[in-house]
């Protein structure tokens, strides 16, 4: 329906329209309640498996187990449901974008009304400073300059004109302006941008697949050996009812009920210590995929450089101002060459200022930037040449502006008579006549990756000018401003680092190419060769785009909210683990889409915040590389302290199987409230302290850290080397204990007192032998005296609290009864206090001969490469 812009809609259209449209709101995402998500917390697999677990162990007459199971999993549950209270609230944040009260034309008068009730066919009436309550289609515009840059990350403000097109959440920098609503609420490009960020579900990390597949590797292992104990215990005659509560403790006995806490208190213990790197973890397992990244998307400003940008020479047809000196600091060296004594750049300085808005406040010792930072740039510039701008604002206000075009990438103002132009040099520089030599500077100035900005002045004539091109007459050069962003003194050092480490980086960002490839090439992300794309320009195939993107050092310039969701897809689908950063609004979606969204904390806005899994308190891009040292870190002690709870499996099943294999006639050295006891209250603390294992000096020299937790070295340390010596030795205490008792092989076993003296000592041996195990599983290359005894502080105060559990349950009488043991005898204790030293020499030597063996191995690699080189150099 045409709608009449002069007098609006009447009330009861608006009344209709409201009605039929629904309010102006974003719309509200659907999002499980706090009730299911901690459900989901309690009945995921491995808490579904310990469950099951739990209730085997109710039938099997183990009361107390089943509540000790129960209890992990409520705990750990609830563990992380604190951990994960802060959820993606992305939408909500961007309904607060949206303007309370709005001007609208109703019933041919001005009215103000609530933001929520704007419909299709209002007329808007728009001031500077306004935020665009709808998208909206522009029917009168007053020197209108828009900020887009939540939409399009371009940081200039865009000048827009009849016919033109807002879009809600936007606001008016300057000017006026009259817009007809053309889409409200859900119907709005902000809400588009809200369906991007919760289309697809979250990817799922690397350590949840991991995890899943190890817990039912466990739980495929407990159920098969369960169900082959059932059996054998048919086969010897016991009755079917104990055998299958025999076969129910087995099972429960097998599963390492340790493990779900374990993991939980580790991602928490990585967090910290990202915290303390300036880095906030809003979800847990992000800990552990920063560290399985493989290419990061990087935004520029702020993160590879220092978001202060300055001015740093300003040339002047009598010669050249260098200026040192860092963002918006009021020191620094002016240093003027040229054939005049005195320099003219006060007055380039002074027109830059005339032809702004963007300035800067002197507090606490430095000048704070207001507006635009380029803008706030030129205002330092002239302060530090001794200008007070303030002064000559107040005493030249601007007579008529011309904001900042886009097309012709300039601006224009008129001050007392005077126009002044500023803009890009290929811009401005035509309309001052010959400019040659300009043209050699400007190209100088830009081969150094520095932002250059023309500035041309002229006498206005009589009348006042209708467009910038009746203003923009009759001028002349008045100079040169080169500005820098400089980047981060520590972004060189981290790229190269990056590189080392395997792990690629892409700059991707909504900046013009050449600005975007100029600090590329400065912070060494970009080398000679290097491609650089534009957003509009990528290929519509995804696959092709891939392929593309698939670069270390490429950068992607000008770049839509759909572009950036796109690329993060496309990198995934290469297999790789991205991380991809941003700070505004149109960075949200794709921040939810990566495998990995790291938001800024300082510059960044609240809903890139709540999209991302990381912030970046600090912004810088160093940052990054520390949270990718400390999550290799965190998934290797996933792998170091599942290689500890399958080394106790071992040795928990071991008399089991000797209890099988005598059909039943050789006594059980461990019953399952002694595993129960191992499981939970002797390995625990110490599993835990393993996972706080600080980062080794080498991760971040080589590829990133992939492959599956219970790889190949895994299997063999803890199923053929740790778990069986272990084993052996408790087995060796049982022995050794039932012969201090008189027991001789193929005589009577020892029975009441004395048989449980000779559990006790396989428990102690298991448990002492555990605690030095733990020390050997803290590297799968190094035995511990080369990491440093005490350089993971919390693993002895663990092993103390777990030692002094297992001598109470071992020798307080009634305690030990309840757990089926006693003390041992002098010969038992000796065993047990010599399986630590056994456990460490074993692996010392283990590490010295697989050590020497890789030796060899990279000798020989080395020799066949010389053998390859000498016959092609023979053959040419």
């Amino acid at each position: 329906m045409a709608v009449a812009t002069a007098t609006g809609l009447s009330s009861a259209e608006a009344a209709a329209r409201r009605a039929d449209q629904g309010p102006n709101r974003l719309p509200e995402p659907r999002r499980p309640s706090a009730v299911r998500r901690l459900v989901g917390e309690l009945t995921h697999f491995f808490a579904v498996m310990l469950w099951v677990a739990a209730g085997l162990a109710f039938l099997a007459g183990l009361p107390q187990l089943g509540v000790a199971i129960a209890a992990v999993v409520v705990l750990n549950a609830l563990f992380a449901f604190a951990q994960q209270a802060r959820a993606d609230h992305a939408a909500e944040r961007l309904r607060a974008l949206l303007p309370t009260r709005v001007s609208v034309r109703r019933d041919g008068r001005r009215q103000i009304i609530e933001a929520e009730d704007v419909v299709v066919d209002d007329v808007l009436l728009l001031e500077s400073g306004d935020r665009v309550p709808a998208d909206a289609t522009v029917v009168m515009a007053n020197r209108l300059l828009v900020d887009t840059s939540m939409l399009t990350g371009e940081s200039a403000a865009v000048t827009l004109e009849e016919r033109g097109t807002l879009y809600a959440g936007t606001f008016l920098v300057e000017g006026e302006a009259h817009a007809v609503a053309v889409a409200t609420g859900e119907r709005t490009h902000l809400a588009s941008i809200a369906r991007l960020t919760t289309a697809s579900p979250k990817p799922v990390t690397p350590l949840t697949r991991g995890l899943e597949g190890v817990v039912r590797l466990v739980a495929a292992i407990a159920l098969g050996v369960g169900g082959l104990f059932f059996l054998i215990s048919l086969l010897v005659g016991n009755p079917v009812q104990d055998g299958f509560i025999f076969a129910i403790g087995v099972t429960v006995a097998l599963v390492p009920e340790a493990l779900l806490p374990t993991v939980t208190l580790s991602l928490a213990w990585g967090a910290e210590q990202m915290a303390r790197r300036q880095i906030l973890v809003r979800n847990l397992e992000a800990v552990e995929t920063l560290g399985s990244t493989t290419f990061i998307c990087t935004d520029k400003t702020g993160t590879l450089t220092q978001n202060q940008m300055a001015v740093v020479e300003a040339w002047t047809p009598a010669g050249t101002l260098s200026l040192t000196g860092v963002g918006y600091e009021p020191v620094a060296d002016l240093v003027w060459s040229g054939p005049s004594a005195q320099s003219p750049c006060a007055d380039l300085a002074l027109a830059g200022v005339r032809c702004s808005t963007g300035y800067t406040v002197l507090a606490d010792g430095r000048w704070r930037p207001h507006g635009d930072p380029m803008e706030a740039a030129l205002d330092a510039f002239a302060r530090r040449l001794g200008i007070d701008s303030d002064a000559d604002r107040r005493q030249h206000p601007n007579q008529l502006r011309f904001p900042f075009d886009p097309r012709t990438r300039r601006m224009s103002v008129v001050v007392d008579g005077m126009v002044v132009v500023k803009g890009a040099p290929d811009s401005v520089l035509p309309l001052c006549g010959d400019g040659e030599a300009a043209r050699a500077v400007v190209d100088a100035l830009t081969a150094r990756g520095l932002r250059v900005l023309a500035i041309a002045v002229g006498a206005h004539g009589s009348g006042t000018p209708r467009s910038p091109q009746e203003a923009e007459q009759g001028l002349s050069l008045a100079g040169l401003v080169a500005l820098e962003d400089p980047p981060r003194e520590d972004v060189a050092a981290a790229l190269a680092t990056c590189r080392r480490a395997g792990v690629s980086v892409a700059m991707v960002t909504g900046d013009h190419p050449a600005t975007a490839s100029a600090i590329a090439d400065q912070v060494g992300l970009r080398r000679p060769g290097d491609p650089v794309l534009v957003g509009s320009e990528l290929p519509a195939n995804d696959r092709i785009l891939a392929a593309h993107l698939d670069h270390d050092g490429i950068v992607i310039a000008r770049v839509s909210p759909e572009d950036k969701l796109r690329i993060a897809k496309a990198l995934r689908s290469r297999e790789h683990v991205v991380a991809m950063t941003g700070d505004g609004v149109n960075d949200a979606p794709a921040l939810h889409e990566a495998d990995i969204g790291v938001a800024m904390g300082r510059s960044g806005t609240d809903v890139a915040r709540e999209a991302a899994d990381l912030v970046l308190l600090d912004d810088a891009f160093a940052s990054i590389v520390a949270g990718i040292e400390q999550g290799r870190a965190t998934f290797l002690n996933v792998r170091r302290f599942l290689t500890y709870h399958l080394t106790d499996n071992v040795a928990e099943l071991t008399p089991f199987v000797v209890w099988a294999l005598s059909g039943g006639r050789f006594p059980l050295a461990l019953g399952v409230l002694q595993i129960l006891a191992i499981d939970i209250g002797t390995d625990t603390l110490s599993a835990v302290a393993l996972g706080a294992e600080p980062p080794a000096h080498h991760l971040l020299e080589r590829s990133p850290v992939t492959g599956r937790l219970m790889n190949s070295t895994v299997l063999r340390r803890a199923f053929g080397l740790l778990g069986p010596l272990i084993a052996g030795l408790s087995m060796l205490a049982f022995l050794v204990s039932m012969a201090a008792a008189g027991w001789r092989p193929g005589g009577p076993f020892p029975t009441g007192h004395d048989l449980l003296a000779a559990s006790g000592a396989a428990f102690l041996t298991v448990v002492l032998g555990q605690k030095a195990n733990v020390f050997a599983c803290r590297s799968s290359s190094q035995w511990p005296g080369a990491l440093g005894w005490a350089t993971n502080r919390l693993l002895f105060p663990a092993g103390a609290v777990e030692l002094a559990f297992s001598l109470v349950v071992l020798l307080v009488p009634g305690i030990a009864v309840v757990f089926g043991q006693a003390g041992p005898p002098l010969a038992g204790w000796l065993v047990a206090l010599v399986s630590p030293a056994v456990v460490l020499g074993v692996d010392a030597l283990d590490k010295r001969l697989r050590a020497g063996q890789r030796s060899e191995a990279r000798e020989s690699r080395r020799l066949a490469d010389l053998l390859r080189i000498s016959r092609r150099d023979r053959g040419s």
